[in-house]
C-alpha cells in the first residue's frame, strides 16, 4: 500500500526541515511518496524541499491559489497511491501514526481518519466536530464554544476530553492530518476550491459522510499540530466565519442559512463588544452583502 502525502506550503521554510524529520519517524515501515504544492512563496520553501527531499514531488503553483487548490494539485501530480495523507507544514508526527491510522481505514464505513493531536505544549486539541447547525451556534454564543461542546445538541466542537479516549465516528474533525481512503477520494473529491482556505474540510468530509464513508477518529495514532494563526488574525478569523455561512448555505439552501448568518451574527457581535478584533472583522464582514456574495481568495486574508 502506497500513502501519498501532501503538504500545501505557503512561506514555510522553517517549518520545513522538522515536517520531512518527522515523515519518516512517522510513515516509518510504510511505502509512501511526498508531494508538496506550493502557493508561491517568497522564502526558500521550494529550494528547502528539493534539497531535504530530493525524490519529493514539488508543484510550483505560481500563485496563492488557497489550500483545496493545492491539495487537488498534490493528488493530480502524484504517482498511484492508495490513500492520501492530507498534512499541514506544522505537523509533526509520532512512531506508528500513520500505519495505525491506515489500519483504521479498513474499518467498514471509514473513508477518513484522523489521529489524536497535542499542540506544541502537549495540551490536547479538541479536533473532533458535530456537523453545523443554528442551535450549536446559538450555544456557542451563549455558552462558549468548550462549555457548549459537552453537550452534543447545543455544541459543534467536541469538548468532553473523555470522548478522546475513545475510537469512534465523528462528523468532520480539524485537517491539519487527515488520512484519506483511496476509495473515498475517487467518490468524493476533488476538495472544493472555492473555499480558498477553512471549510474545504468540512465540505470534504461531510460529502464523504453523506456518501456512507465517514471520518473515523482514532485515539492511539499521535500527532503535534503546532497551529496557525486563526484565533487571532482579524483576516483568517472573518475567512473562517464568512466561509461557514457558504458551506451551510449549500448544503441547506438560502432560508435557514439566514438563520445560520444571524446566530453566527450574534456571536461574533457580542464578542466584538467586549473587544475582540478578530470578532469586529467577523462582524464587518457578515453585514457586508458584497463580502458574502463573493469568491474567497488571498485578498480575503490580507485585508
Amino acid at each position: 500500500m502506497t500513502i501519498l502525502v501532501a503538504v500545501v506550503t505557503y512561506n514555510s521554510e522553517r517549518l520545513l526541515a522538522d515536517l520531512i524529520d518527522g515523515l519518516k519517524v512517522g510513515l516509518s515501515g510504510l511505502k509512501w511518496h511526498l508531494t508538496v504544492a506550493d502557493n508561491d512563496s517568497r522564502d526558500g520553501s521550494v529550494e528547502t524541499v528539493r534539497r531535504l527531499a530530493p525524490e519529493a514531488t514539488v508543484v510550483e503553483m505560481g500563485r496563492n491559489a488557497g489550500y483545496a487548490a493545492g491539495i487537488n494539485a498534490a493528488v493530480a501530480a502524484s504517482p498511484a497511491h492508495d490513500a492520501v495523507l492530507v498534512l499541514n507544514p506544522d505537523v509533526r508526527l509520532t512512531p506508528g501514526c500513520v500505519a495505525r491510522l491506515q489500519e483504521a481505514l479498513k474499518e467498514p464505513g471509514t473513508g477518513i481518519a484522523v489521529p489524536n493531536i497535542v499542540d506544541g505544549a502537549g495540551d490536547l486539541i479538541y479536533t473532533m466536530r458535530r456537523e453545523p447547525t443554528v442551535l450549536r451556534t446559538l450555544g456557542d454564543a451563549f455558552l462558549g464554544a468548550r462549555r457548549a461542546g459537552r453537550f452534543p445538541l447545543v455544541g459543534e466542537v467536541v469538548a468532553d476530553e473523555r470522548r478522546y479516549a475513545v475510537e469512534q465516528f465523528t462528523d468532520w474533525a480539524e485537517g491539519s492530518t487527515m488520512l484519506v481512503s483511496a476509495e473515498c477520494w475517487q467518490r468524493c473529491g476533488p476538495w472544493d476550491e472555492s473555499f480558498f482556505l477553512y471549510s474545504e474540510e468540512t465540505d470534504f468530509a461531510l460529502r464523504s459522510r453523506d456518501a456512507g464513508l465517514r471520518t473515523r477518529y482514532v485515539p492511539d495514532a499521535h500527532a503535534t499540530h503546532l497551529e496557525g494563526d486563526s484565533r487571532v488574525s482579524p483576516g483568517l478569523w472573518a475567512l473562517l466565519t464568512l466561509n461557514k455561512v457558504r458551506l451551510f448555505k449549500r448544503r441547506h439552501g438560502r432560508v435557514r442559512a439566514g438563520a445560520y448568518w444571524a446566530a453566527l451574527l450574534l456571536r461574533e457581535s457580542s464578542r466584538a463588544l467586549l473587544g475582540k478584533a478578530p470578532s469586529r472583522a467577523a462582524t464587518r464582514d457578515l453585514l457586508s452583502p458584497s463580502r458574502l456574495r463573493e469568491t474567497p481568495g488571498p485578498a480575503s486574508v490580507v485585508r
